[in-house]
C-alpha cells in the first residue's frame, strides 16, 4: 500500500512519526522506499548534494523535474513530494500553477513543497490546492532565503516566533497538507505542532514534531560538512574512499581483475 496525504494526517492523531528523508536519483530512492521511509523529498538541497551548487538558488525547475523522475522510478510504496526552486513559484498564482502542475503531471510527484508563510504565499498555497495540486509547506529558516536570512536559526525573538506560527497557521488555513520547520527553537516547533491540525515535520526544530526529515547525503556521511542539527548515521565518504584508493592499488599493481572478473 502506498502513502497517502490522509495517512499522514491520521499517524499525527494517532502519535504515530512520520518518517521523512530526501533522494536525488533512483538508486538512493529504492533504498530509501525498501527501508520503509514514510516520505521522500526531492528537495532543492540536491542543487547542493548532486550537483555542486554552493546555495539551493541555481537549480532550474528542468534539473529538479529531471531528478524528479528517476527519484519516482525508485519508489513503490513513499509519499513522493518535489521541491519548487526558487524563482518558479513566487512571481505569480499563476507561475506557480504552471511550475507545480508540471511537477505533477511529468514527474508523477504526489506533492510539491513552497517556502514561506507571508500572505502572497499563502494565497498561493490556496490557489494551488483549490486546482487539485497538494502542497507542503516549509517555514523556520527557508534557504532560498539565504542572502536575506543567512542559515542561522529562526524564531528566537518574541517577534520573529510569533511571524512563524502566524505563517504555519496561514498555511494550514490555504489548504497546505504538512509544513515542515527547520531550525527554530524546539518551543516553537512544540507549539506549533500543537495547535496545528497537520502533521509538522522537524529538522533542527527539536523531538516534539510530528515527523523528522534529514538531508540523505548528511544521514550517510556523503556530505563534505553539514548542519549542525543533522546526524550522519555512517561514514560514506571515508567507505567510498577506501574503495576507490583499493581498487586503484590493485588496477596499478595488476592485481584486477583476476580471472574471475
Amino acid at each position: 500500500m502506498s502513502v497517502t496525504i490522509q495517512q499522514l494526517i491520521q499517524w499525527k492523531q494517532q502519535g504515530r512519526p512520520i518518517v521523512a528523508l530526501t533522494a536525488w536519483d533512483y538508486p538512493v530512492a529504492q533504498l530509501l522506499d525498501e527501508a520503509g521511509v514514510d516520505l521522500i523529498l526531492v528537495g532543492d538541497s540536491l542543487a547542493m548534494v548532486a550537483l555542486g551548487y554552493e546555495t539551493t538558488l541555481p537549480v532550474t525547475l528542468e534539473e529538479m523535474m529531471h531528478h524528479a523522475k528517476a527519484v519516482r522510478r525508485g519508489v513503490e510504496k513513499a509519499l513522493v513530494v518535489v521541491d519548487l526552486p526558487f524563482l518558479t513559484y513566487q512571481e505569480s498564482p499563476q507561475q506557480a500553477m504552471h511550475s507545480a502542475g508540471r511537477i505533477l503531471k511529468e514527474t508523477g510527484a504526489n506533492a510539491v513543497k513552497l517556502e514561506g508563510g507571508y500572505d502572497a504565499i499563502a494565497q498561493t498555497v490556496y490557489r494551488l490546492v483549490q486546482a487539485g495540486i497538494p502542497v507542503m509547506g516549509h517555514v523556520g529558516l527557508t534557504p532560498q532565503s539565504v542572502h536575506q536570512l543567512g542559515y542561522r536559526q529562526q524564531g528566537k525573538t518574541p517577534e520573529d516566533s510569533e511571524r512563524i506560527l502566524s505563517e504555519a497557521i496561514a498555511l494550514e488555513q490555504a489548504g497546505a497538507f504538512a509544513i515542515v520547520l527547520e531550525h527554530i527553537p524546539a518551543e516553537l516547533a512544540a507549539q506549533i505542532s500543537k495547535r496545528l491540525v497537520i502533521p509538522t515535520i522537524g529538522i533542527g526544530a527539536g523531538p516534539d514534531c510530528d515527523g523528522q526529515v534529514l538531508v540523505t547525503a548528511d544521514l550517510l556521511g556523503l556530505s563534505s560538512r553539514q548542519p549542525p542539527f543533522a546526524k550522519s548515521y555512517a561514514n560514506l565518504r571515508q567507505t567510498i574512499g577506501k574503495a576507490v584508493r583499493d581498487f586503484s592499488i590493485e588496477v596499478r599493481e595488476h592485481q584486477f581483475p583476476e580471472s574471475g572478473h
